[in-house]
């Protein structure tokens, strides 16, 4: 596959029409190396990103901005068995996951 870049911004902003996520707990199942956790995770209160791949969670934990390290958690786990309780995200997000 081709990596695309969005130099014009097409993928944050339609990500901000479909959901608000000010002040939102956010669960983002495939979140792989943060590629679309960066997008959204400014405005979130807590952004969770959850992966089977444990190399990409570990880029993605070493690439997150500075400024937002402290809201945003990797967790390793298949989607099939989320470890949490349920009703704890205000949105969840699957996007590019197979």
């Amino acid at each position: 596959m081709t990596i695309q870049k969005d130099t014009e911004g097409n993928e944050k902003k339609l990500l901000h029409e479909f959901a608000d996520f000010s002040n939102r707990c956010v669960l983002e199942i495939g979140s792989g190396e943060g590629r679309l956790t960066w997008q959204y995770a400014g405005a979130s209160s807590l952004t969770v990103g959850l992966d089977s791949d444990h190399d990409a969670l570990r880029v993605a934990s070493i690439d997150a901005p500075h400024d937002r390290k402290h809201k945003i958690h990797f967790v390793h786990s298949e989607a099939e068995h989320l470890p949490f309780s349920k009703e704890t995200f205000d949105i969840a997000i699957l996007a590019w996951s197979l």
